[in-house]
């Protein structure tokens, strides 16, 4: 059976964090393979926006900060009422990095991760999947990290983040798998992604693509094909998993 170019053609997907990054990256990618897009983010995302129109998609911005329960409620409620009440597949992006010796890390540093890079996962789907169940068929992918299967100094408070969103992960997926929706993760390596984050430096780059079984640098397009097939109906089978795609750097 020959898969189809356009998976997601009729559906409508929500991704945070989707001005830059990742998060640009994913947004086109459903757009070309359908989807009509909800770009979420605390700053402007219309250049990505601008660009699939240009393309022939259909996609809409909204600026919110997604750790705000009033903000990520007043995005949805404005989503909703553009989209039919449809909202078919969320992409949770949106994440911080703060590189900081565990001594340095203060309470609120610690918060403000677990905030953006967690809490805000919780707070899209409880904003989304219950038009999913409406609807009985959603699929949620969540962005994690391949730090949460190593050691890496200085990033105590972003590996408790991804473990928790890999945790959030399973406990939803069960949750949800009675009404046809699925939930998995993707964790990627630190990538070289346009506009990406000041503090993955070009020597982080290139000493994660030295440790790596596949020694090149990661960009955003190597998870774009990965979160879309989970977005998928070809994915209806799996749920409740977190598929590394690191170049193999995490290997068991």
């Amino acid at each position: 059976m020959t898969a189809s170019p356009r998976p997601h053609h009729g559906r409508v997907a929500v991704v945070t964090g989707a001005a830059r990054g990742f998060g640009a990256a994913i947004a086109e990618s459903l757009a070309a393979a359908g989807a009509a897009v909800a770009l979420i983010d605390r700053d402007d995302a219309s250049a990505v926006s601008d660009r699939i129109t240009a393309a022939g998609g259909t996609a809409w911005t909204h600026t919110a900060d997604v750790t705000d329960e009033a903000a990520v409620a007043g995005a949805a409620e404005r989503i909703l009422k553009q989209t039919g009440a449809r909202a078919d597949i969320l992409v949770n992006n949106a994440g911080i990095i703060d590189v900081r010796d565990f001594f340095d890390t203060d309470y609120p540093a610690w918060r403000r991760v677990q905030s953006v890079n967690l809490d805000s996962q919780f707070l899209l789907a409880k904003a989304f999947v219950p038009r999913m169940r409406e609807r009985g068929w959603g699929r949620v992918v969540n962005i994690a990290s391949n730090t949460f299967g190593l050691a890496a100094p200085h990033l105590t408070a972003y590996i408790a983040s991804k473990g928790g969103v890999i945790g959030f992960t399973r406990g939803l997926a069960s949750d949800l798998a009675p009404h046809g929706i699925t939930v998995n993760a993707v964790a990627p390596t630190a990538s070289r992604t346009p506009g990406g984050v000041a503090s993955i430096t070009e020597e982080t780059l290139q000493l994660s693509a030295q440790l790596q079984a596949i020694k090149r640098v990661g960009v955003a397009d190597d998870i774009v094909g990965t979160v879309s097939f989970l977005a998928s109906d070809a994915a209806e089978f799996i749920t409740g998993q977190t598929l590394v795609v690191d170049g193999g750097w995490v290997r068991s």
